[in-house]
């Protein structure tokens, strides 16, 4: 099942975007329009983070394109997105990935499956999110989508420790996933 595909001749931006609600407990509870769901009371939902490592062991950061409805303009980890109800997680990380930065995954595996946050922009729209965290090894040249991704770079991953403690550096849940990951100690990816 895709998200946000295109489907006999249909422009991508015509097919509405589902996101899965979900109750305290983490089961769903139905669904609702990306676009109507984040606000100033967005409410619990399901997405994933991803991280991909290049074959040196550099990390993909990513800033999200201006017109984002969440933190435009900051920078992040490789890719975010949200998975479609009834879409296997996984195949939502490749499926997003290959939209956002035109790449495939290598050795793709959940490395924070329970990782959950609440974050509030500046202007007062609300990220809430049950987010399982995925890393993988990039396969391929980046080729970002310039209406979700500005700019990216890769970088190493002391870097990414240095801007987790500086919260205006990177996103609030790309600054609370790098010290639960690097408290995994990665060696494969570094």
């Amino acid at each position: 099942m895709t998200n946000r595909s295109v489907r006999n001749g249909e422009n991508r931006d015509d097919v509405q975007e589902l996101v899965v609600l979900l109750a305290e407990d983490g089961r769903p509870i139905g669904t609702a329009p990306k676009d109507q769901v984040h606000h100033a009371d967005t409410p619990l939902h399901l997405a994933f983070s991803c991280y991909l490592f290049d074959d040196a062991g550099a990390v993909l950061l990513t800033r999200r394109a201006l017109h984002k409805r969440t933190f435009p303009g900051i920078w992040t980890n490789s890719c975010c997105g949200h998975p479609a109800p009834g879409e296997d997680p996984e195949a939502a990380v490749r499926r997003r990935v290959r939209e956002e930065l035109g790449l495939e995954i290598a050795d793709l595996r959940c490395a924070l499956p329970d990782f959950r946050y609440r974050a509030t922009a500046s202007d007062g729209v609300v990220e809430n999110e049950i987010c399982p965290v995925y890393v993988g090894r990039a396969a391929g040249p980046v080729q970002p989508d310039p209406a979700e991704v500005m700019e990216h770079v890769w970088a190493q991953w002391h870097e990414l420790r240095v801007a987790a403690r500086l919260p205006w550096a990177i996103s609030p849940w790309a600054a609370a996933q790098i010290p639960l990951l690097d408290s995994l100690h990665l060696v494969a990816f570094r």
